[in-house]
């Protein structure tokens, strides 16, 4: 098995966008924003924050984003990390998100988050796996008011 990671460009958001649907079809409830993503909030994404596109075999089957918070540049919040379905079991997010905490050391971030769907809670221990820890006392920023508030969860980079 032939893996890369590389970092996404504004000429990936297409790529990214069905990467990111593709990643949710039949996976996460119906209401979720990840099901209508569009390559222009992508290319916003990356314009602001930065993201991967994992190939395997020279294939893409996976992405993630991230994004500084804009009340703090050095948080970075971590959103739609997504594995293609036929790529499933292969442990292939562990590579993205290896790749996002290496990036985020290397630029200096102090702290990374991301926010857990509440009817996807089995994805807490895999992100405790990678240091993160559940933290109640934060918001999502990007929650969606139409659904019960994300368990946002955080990793510190910093001591």
């Amino acid at each position: 098995m032939d893996l890369l990671i590389r970092e996404a460009t504004v000429d990936d958001a297409e790529l990214i966008a069905e990467i990111t649907r593709g990643s949710w079809a039949n996976k996460v409830a119906p209401s979720s924003s990840g099901h209508r993503e569009d390559p222009k909030r992508v290319a916003e994404d990356l314009q602001r924050g930065g993201g991967f596109v994992l190939l395997r075999d020279n294939t893409p089957a996976g992405s993630v984003r991230w994004l500084p918070l804009d009340t703090e540049l050095d948080v970075w919040e971590i959103l739609r990390m997504g594995i293609l379905p036929s790529y499933r079991g292969e442990r292939l997010s562990q590579h993205l998100m290896e790749a996002l905490i290496h990036r985020a050391l290397a630029a200096d971030i102090g702290e990374l988050r991301l926010a857990v769907r509440t009817d996807q809670e089995q994805l807490l221990d895999v992100y405790a796996a990678f240091g993160f820890e559940i933290a109640p006392e934060l918001e999502y920023t990007r929650a969606n008011p139409m659904e019960p508030s994300p368990i946002v969860m955080r990793r510190w980079l910093r001591n």
